[in-house]
């Protein structure tokens, strides 16, 4: 507990430092890039200790605010989700320091190194804090921190919108989880939470609303659909460590407050795994389709993290199915799969989105139809981002199979169950094997369309490689894809005290239930190293074949036509219509261009927009409506300080109030 407090203290203090420098260039504005690197290190030792200890540290200190403590737990369920927040983070942070360095405009970086460390201490707040008051505080402070990240380059309308976007849906989420802790505290007596085997003898009544209020609040912050319409929009606005940390992390504190309440709600009711799964399936599939049709490159990714939150749900549904049915083989491995991909989805989806940051920083553009040829000129952002690609479409021997392995292994487990458990399995099966299609077609089109080919446009054929601390984040990222996916069995077992902390049982229980799917990753393990060693030996046999030749190089057969051009390649447009097409009345893309005229055509064009249908349909109108309401109360804003103070004081006096016996 010691190494975590002086983690976030140095996070907080690192930050700062960056906040107070004068300057942009002066050596301590760099102060919060590396004192969040090495704060995320101490926090990451911390919890790496815990969680294969399989240990407990607690800490409690005096606090004055009313019905409020400093009760802080470290236990392996919030160890596991520290590893992917600090460890990305860190990674995000070296990154951002040259990123940053390198931007057009020229800005003052310690406010952004502030709110980026005060996010990266909050976040480690929220998953250790075991006190409603202290819990809602650090998720506020987290809430808030990540808008100025996202608030960047505000001078930028687009911007200010997505950061507005942004502030609504958290605080609307935000008030459900007031409501929540409030009855949770009623229950309990107390707003202090957790600790072994304390749960909340309530009636089924009182729990399934505490779970649905659950669902909401901490469903926005993770983005299922249809509450997840702040990503595409604010994630594109940040830089892109910040959109790397968001996307790969921060959305996940609302993954751990799912899981946490799970662990004191006494035993689960069946349908709230068929509320998970359901969830699940349409936040996946509805994902992958809207990422399809995207062509900003961050979009897309964006649109991808609404489609893994939706994978890690039906983990989590198929857990709590489960439980409820008296499975808890299927419980096991649903919740290793879902924690499992917890970690994953950090781990590629913070490569791709600082692949994405190189790629607009190289060529100055998001824009997909404006790219092309890049694997030539930015060589190792395209290695590492084509192994981000892979991992997120669940092909082996990366991480992101095996996350998705164990959770159709769960689903087979619960083929041969009652009826009920045995449909969702049928249903995860199903939803699971159409996401990984998609989604593979999905980065098939990201990465063809961006590194393959020829330029598209100036921006393309004058791209330029990343520098040094960029692509030492992303290839340390992409060695990570890979160590998992090697190292899946081990692994596995390493997360068993945190699946058993959620599961309600013991660390060898978990083990023993986990013991049949690690050996069913094994063989697939042995099967890729296989693979890979023939791969690796026809590459040194070419190579030895091809010594001592002349090599050459020529055109392809051209049809009889040899003056082609960039133009005559595939679109983002184009290579996703077919898919788009099926998926048309959920999609509604809009299409505009002229199609060729004539034998002898001078030109043609094609382009396709789709707008997310919740959005325009739903929340554009709700987000209207808070605008309206809030514009109500513009008459306390009078300008007079004495008016504010007075305020304040009304506020402590109420809150005095309140506290009192």
């Amino acid at each position: 507990m010691t190494l975590l407090l002086a983690a976030i203290l140095l996070l907080i203090l690192s930050g700062v430092a960056a906040l107070v420098s004068e300057d942009a260039s002066h050596p301590s504005a760099s102060m919060g890039a590396f004192g969040a690197a090495a704060g995320c290190a101490l926090g990451l030792t911390a919890a790496l200790m815990v969680l294969i200890g399989g240990q407990t540290e607690s800490l409690r200190l005096a606090w004055s605010v009313p019905r409020g403590a400093f009760l802080i737990e470290l236990d392996p369920l919030s160890a596991f989700f520290l590893i992917p927040t600090l460890g990305l983070s860190g990674l995000a942070a070296l990154y951002g320091s040259e990123y940053l360095q390198a931007g057009g405009v020229r800005r003052a970086l310690g406010p952004s190194w502030f709110f980026f460390n005060l996010l990266v201490a909050s976040m480690a707040v929220v998953l250790v804090a075991r006190n409603a008051v202290l819990f809602l505080m650090a998720w506020e402070v987290m809430s808030v921190s990540s808008y100025f990240l996202v608030m960047h380059e505000s001078e930028k309308e687009s911007v200010r919108e997505a950061g507005w976007t942004y502030l609504v849906a958290a605080h609307l989420g935000t008030a459900f989880l007031i409501v929540l802790f409030l009855l949770l505290g009623r229950e309990f007596g107390t707003l202090d939470f957790g600790g072994p085997g304390r749960t909340i003898a309530a009636a089924p009544q009182v729990s399934g609303l505490l779970f649905i209020l659950a669902l909401i609040g901490f469903g926005t912050k993770a983005g299922f659909v249809p509450v997840h319409v702040w990503l595409p929009e604010a994630h594109p606005a940040a830089p892109s460590h910040v959109s790397a940390v968001m996307s790969g992390v921060m959305v996940k504190t609302g993954i751990y407050g799912l899981a946490r309440i799970l662990t004191f709600l006494g035993p689960p009711q069946g349908w709230w795994g068929w509320v998970l799964i359901g969830m699940g399936l349409s936040s996946g599939i509805l994902g992958v389709l809207f990422a399809l049709a995207q062509h900003d490159l961050k979009a897309l990714l964006a649109y991808h993290t609404v489609e893994n939150i939706g994978i890690i749900a039906l983990g989590l549904g198929l857990g709590v199915l489960g439980l409820s049915a008296g499975l808890p083989g299927v419980a096991v491995l649903g919740f290793a799969g879902g924690l499992l991909h917890v970690l994953n989805h950090a781990l590629f989806k913070g490569l791709l989105f600082l692949g994405a940051g190189a790629v607009a920083h190289g060529s100055g553009t998001r824009e997909m139809d404006e790219m092309g040829g890049l694997l030539k000129r930015m060589p190792w952002t395209g290695a590492t981002f084509l192994v981000g690609a892979v991992a997120i479409s669940g092909l082996p021997p990366l991480n992101g199979f095996v996350s998705e392995f164990l959770i159709y292994l769960g689903a087979i487990s619960g083929l041969h169950s009652p009826a009920a458990t045995a449909v969702a399995g049928v249903g995860v099966m199903g939803g699971l094997a159409l996401i990984g299609g998609l989604a593979a077609a999905c980065f098939a089109k990201a990465f063809g369309i961006v590194f393959l080919g020829e330029p598209r446009s100036g921006h393309a054929e004058h791209a330029h490689e990343a520098g040094p601390l960029m692509r030492l984040s992303m290839a340390l990222l992409a060695i990570s894809c890979a160590a998992i996916g090697l190292l899946a069995p081990r692994v596995v077992r390493a997360m068993s005290p945190a699946i058993a902390t959620i599961a309600g049982l013991t660390p060898g229980r978990c083990r023993d239930l986990l013991t049949p799917g690690t050996g069913s990753l094994a063989l697939v393990v042995t099967a890729s190293v296989v693979f890979l060693v023939l791969v690796l030996l026809l590459a040194v046999l070419r190579r030895a074949l091809l010594a001592g030749r002349t090599v050459s190089e020529t055109g392809t057969w051209d049809c009889g036509y040899a003056r082609p051009t960039p133009r005559m390649q595939y679109s983002a447009s184009s290579f996703a219509q077919p898919l788009t097409d099926l998926f048309g009345p959920v999609l509604r893309t809009e299409r505009r261009g002229s199609p060729p005229r004539g034998y002898f055509p001078d030109d043609a064009a094609f382009a396709t927009k789709t707008r997310d249908v919740w959005r325009e349909e739903l929340w554009r109108r709700v987000f209207a409506a808070a605008e309206w309401v809030l514009s109500k109360f513009a008459w306390l804003q009078q300008g007079r300080v004495h008016l504010y103070i007075l305020y304040i004081a009304l506020t402590l006096l109420a809150l005095l109030i309140w506290g009192l016996p």
